[in-house]
């Protein structure tokens, strides 16, 4: 175990180097209790849950939060096929074995999300309750890389397969993230990050983006430095390979089609969040796929990054369930 100062806070945090399917995975594990694994999204870190950790200790649980594989100070593989659903979502439970823990209960951000989705999916027995954020559940098909109708417009999530889209983010990092943050943050217009669809494909990702003249005000020049710091040490190879895999992430999960889940559930997103646009009929299918949904919430005034932009009511909803499931 790592003992680490953190950000501007120059906080201390516990960190273990967890072996698991064929990874290194740094996962921030603190406090005494039931198992909490939180699930940090594209392009982010561990340090997305800053605000959530302390409370969730607090209020008597182990919490255990990993840089994903490909993220931050957890092994970053070259390969695409190293970042399939089968080998994300066995990370996540490989983390509850390594910790010794017979069960857990899962929440997940962005795509985080995907992957809890996914993981309470395949590993029902172990994974007890689920909780997504920002990201509804869907099987993601052909639709999702190659929207109907915009074959001649950008679309991040088809620029992504290309093999060296990640060379124009890795070109400046700190210039990415900002751009990145803004275009999916409450500090942007509603519809900012949907506007890539008016551009033709043969842009960049970056091309696409308002870039800011200062940082959020929910993230300090501290804790952006730190953010930074994380995508600097493997870059965005790794986590723009986990797009690259969407392709066949229904095929390597057949028995999940029609599936329904069974444990208990809760979905929390901003009012103002883009990526709810993907789908404005969202909500129609997503509660059709549970069988004990506890809760749907929007945060209002959140964007993408809620437990950053609201963090004491994005804390206060995880609580609300966590009780409501113990």
């Amino acid at each position: 175990m790592q003992s680490q100062a953190i950000g501007g806070s120059m906080q201390q945090r516990n960190f273990e180097m967890i072996e698991t399917n064929g990874v290194t995975l740094r996962v921030v594990v603190e406090g005494n209790g039931p198992l909490i694994i939180l699930l940090h999204g594209w392009p982010q870190s561990w340090y997305l849950w800053r605000h959530q950790i302390d409370p969730l200790v607090a209020a008597g649980y182990c919490v255990a939060v990993p840089d994903q594989r490909g993220y931050g100070g957890s092994s970053s593989p070259h390969e695409v096929s190293e970042y399939t659903i089968l080998k994300l979502t066995a990370d996540v439970d490989g983390i509850r074995k390594a910790l010794g823990f017979d069960t857990f209960k899962l929440i997940g951000h962005d795509w985080g999300c995907i992957v809890a989705w996914n993981t309470a999916l395949l590993y029902e027995s172990t994974c007890t309750a689920v909780m997504g954020l920002s990201v509804p559940f869907w099987r993601v098909g052909n639709a999702t890389i190659n929207p109907k109708g915009f074959d001649d417009k950008f679309w991040y999530i088809r620029h992504f397969q290309n093999e060296h889209a990640d060379d124009e983010l890795n070109a400046d990092v700190e210039r990415s993230l900002r751009i990145l943050s803004h275009g999916l943050g409450a500090d942007s217009p509603p519809g900012t990050w949907m506007e890539q669809l008016s551009y033709p494909s043969s842009k960049g990702l970056l091309d696409v983006l308002p870039e800011p003249e200062v940082l959020p005000p929910w993230i300090s020049s501290e804790d952006f430095e730190y953010h930074v710091d994380q995508f600097k040490i493997n870059g965005f190879r790794g986590p723009t390979n986990w797009y690259r895999n969407l392709h066949n992430l229904n095929s390597m999960t057949p028995q999940l089609e029609g599936k329904r889940f069974s444990q208990p559930a809760a979905f929390v997103a901003g009012t103002d969040d883009d990526v709810l646009l993907y789908d404005i009929n969202w909500r129609d299918w997503f509660v059709e796929g549970f069988e004990d949904l506890r809760f749907l919430e929007l945060v209002d005034g959140a964007a993408h990054w809620l437990q950053v932009e609201k963090p004491h009511e994005t804390t206060a909803l995880i609580l609300r369930f966590l009780e409501e499931v113990s």
